[in-house]
């Protein structure tokens, strides 16, 4: 996404950052990055993951019981479903995660308040699929001034966008929903019912959340975020692992990535039949399965991969500090924060064992 444009915000954000590189500052690279010490296949291996078409290649890969063929019939698999990414992380950081498919500003947070101890971010899973969608009435950023949307969670990689944008449009936001526009961290099930009930004036949502705005309750867009970045082609979902668990179970990982990559393969080489898998999966976890329409138009938005784009995430990383959703640990520097973040030697391993290209982790890690 553009950086943020010289405004009310900007000298705010120019101030912290000042303090934060003077207060003590360190380069931010993390102190205490781990090599393999592989213990062995783990006995149980727990993966986080959202009921949202963005994470298709979980839906699939745990549906098709890909996650457990991987990491064999002796291995424990469990799963647990998340809303929104700051929720997984804290799940990470509480050890009742192992491995999650999170966006990318909640894989940064978790990373840079950490200094590196947390996680590792060691697979792309999906690129676009997210839109800001509104009333119809209103058809200019201008007339957002003095209304209210809603983001899945405050810090989620939807949350950072929209404040991000509107700031870049003059409009001030603040993370006690204040400012020119009222940004109101919602479920994604209640923004539909919020929307359809007038109480909420629009959201910045990923599919399948924006197309059912659009399709089931009149919904129109105003910012589909591909439009933002050059190509189209941005993150919006990453497969974390714990550092502990990525330096004491590499071969658990590796089988994780396997299943993951083979769901990949799968979406993109038989799009029809995967997508009525995900459909599936979603009337399960989400309690309701969509609509043909819903679903087809979802699938449109987005592209499915193991490439984490790494070129983007510096820019998101910076558009969380300007929003004021990220924030770094007293001592730390904004410069250098990032480096490390990234492990894909175990996927490259796996992207060169079948023949294919292996994915760049842009000057922010192993690879």
């Amino acid at each position: 996404m553009p950086q943020l444009a010289p405004g009310r915000l900007s000298g705010l954000v120019a101030g912290v950052l000042v303090l934060l590189l003077t207060a003590c500052a360190t380069t931010g690279r993390p102190a205490n990055a781990r090599e393999f010490t592989d213990l062995g296949p783990a006995e149980q291996v727990r993966i986080g993951y959202f009921a949202n078409v963005t994470h298709a290649p979980a839906l699939v890969a745990d549906a098709e019981g890909y996650f457990q063929e991987a990491l064999g019939p002796d291995v424990t698999v469990t799963v647990t479903t998340f809303n929104a990414g700051p929720a997984a992380i804290e799940a990470v950081r509480g050890g009742s995660i192992d491995v999650a498919y999170v966006g990318p500003n909640p894989a940064i947070t978790g990373y840079v308040t950490t200094n590196g101890s947390l996680l590792r971010i060691v697979a792309g899973a999906t690129s676009g699929g997210s839109q800001l969608v509104v009333d119809p009435a209103l058809t200019t950023v201008a007339d957002l001034d003095g209304t209210r949307i809603a983001t899945p969670q405050r810090g989620g990689t939807q949350d950072v966008a929209a404040r991000t944008y509107l700031a870049e449009h003059c409009l001030s936001t603040d993370i006690t929903g204040g400012g020119d526009v009222g940004i109101v961290p919602t479920t994604n099930a209640q923004t539909l019912q919020l929307f359809a009930d007038g109480q909420i004036d629009g959201a910045w949502l990923p599919e399948p959340w924006a197309s059912r705005l659009v399709l089931e309750a009149g919904a129109s867009v105003l910012v589909d975020e591909a439009d933002l970045w050059p190509g189209g082609q941005f993150v919006t979902t990453n497969i974390i692992a714990t550092q502990e668990f990525l330096g004491e179970h590499p071969g658990s990982v590796e089988a994780v990535l396997q299943a993951h990559v083979r769901a990949v393969e799968q979406i993109t080489t038989h799009p029809d039949e995967a997508a009525a898998v995900v459909n599936t999966v979603l009337a399960d976890k989400a309690g309701k399965a969509l609509s043909g329409e819903v679903l087809a138009r979802s699938f449109e938005n987005l592209s499915f991969t193991t490439d984490p784009f790494a070129a983007t995430l510096g820019t998101l990383f910076t558009d969380g500090l300007a929003a004021g959703t990220t924030e770094l640990p007293l001592g730390i520097s904004p410069e250098g924060a990032l480096d490390g973040i990234y492990d894909l030697r175990l996927l490259n391993s796996v992207l060169t064992a079948r023949g294919d290209t292996p994915v760049s982790a842009g000057g922010l890690g192993k690879e």
